[in-house]
């Protein structure tokens, strides 16, 4: 039973990552950019929800509907001037002038929440609802596991419907396979890079007051391993890669339930990130990754 109880954790955390990665996975495919300030949009996403949850002054369905759709617009917004100010200037440049960017943005993002008077360094407790455990076979399920996990899918078949089934999509999946073909069928690329920095925002954003949910407190510092995690996640899986960034997510949260659970709380985050130094040697692109040729 304490399996079964470690496998229902590692599916809440797991699908938490998979919603991250998501994002990580999606500006990748589109503009072949690894966007670490990704974990500090999840943070500014968090301290949205908890901005709103706190002005109503109670938590229910209904106050956590507007919580997500607030954040989700904010950080859909900071992620298209993200785009326009810090990544569209260095779209030609060499990938290791907007790695170094993103990294900049990351500590930018993580510095001013932290002098800004609204937040500051201090962490704050997150308005959550009454934890209620139902038990299942001796398996206990919190209600904010119920709602981690079925936010997250929710959000992940809305993804998939977005990106197959919709105009919008299809001009994803164009630009992603050709940019330059892309651009002489009339697709107005600049725009798509936008929407795919605003989705994987918006995605980041729901995931923060998810986490904030899960482990209720926010702090300016909160998105960086959970952004980091993500990474790996998506590494896994095989960055570009949709469905890869989802099994990876929820690979990495089980991973780290079990690790903790059986092995070592303390070494959990080291079992975490030694599954990306195993994927990079074993198979680089990942378990839904293909292989693919450059030129050079």
């Amino acid at each position: 039973m304490e399996f079964l109880q470690q496998m229902v954790n590692g599916i809440s955390l797991g699908s938490i990552y998979a919603l991250i990665a998501l994002g990580y996975t999606m500006v990748y495919g589109i503009v072949k950019l690894i966007n670490f300030a990704h974990g500090d949009v999840l943070m500014l996403g968090a301290f949205a929800g908890f901005f709103v949850l706190s002005a109503l002054g109670v938590v229910t369905p209904f106050t956590l509907i507007a919580a997500f759709a607030v954040s989700m617009v904010i950080c859909a917004l900071i992620g298209i001037l993200i785009e326009k100010t810090c990544y569209k200037p260095l779209r030609n440049a060499p990938r290791i002038n907007t790695l170094i960017t993103a990294i900049g943005l990351s500590i930018f993002l993580e510095n001013a929440a932290r002098v800004l008077p609204i937040i500051g360094p201090n962490p704050k407790q997150f308005p959550t609802m009454p934890n209620v455990t139902y038990k299942f076979f001796d398996v206990g399920i919190s209600q904010v596991q119920i709602l981690v996990f079925g936010v997250s899918i929710f959000l992940m078949i809305l993804l998939n419907y977005v990106i197959n089934y919709t105009k919008m999509g299809k001009a994803m999946r164009a630009v992603s396979f050709d940019r330059g073909a892309a651009y002489l069928m009339g697709i107005n690329v600049d725009w798509v890079i936008s929407f795919t920095f605003a989705l994987g925002s918006a995605l980041a954003a729901a995931a923060g007051v998810l986490y904030a949910s899960a482990y209720p407190q926010v702090e300016p510092y909160m998105g960086i391993m959970p952004g980091l995690k993500a990474f790996v996640a998506a590494v896994l899986g095989g960055i570009g890669s949709i469905p890869g960034a989802v099994l990876g997510g929820f690979i990495m949260g089980i991973t780290e339930t079990l690790a903790k659970g059986f092995i070592s709380s303390e070494l959990a985050d080291a079992i975490a990130f030694g599954i990306l130094i195993i994927i990079l040697v074993v198979k680089p692109s990942g378990i839904l990754g293909k292989n693919t040729r450059e030129k050079v």
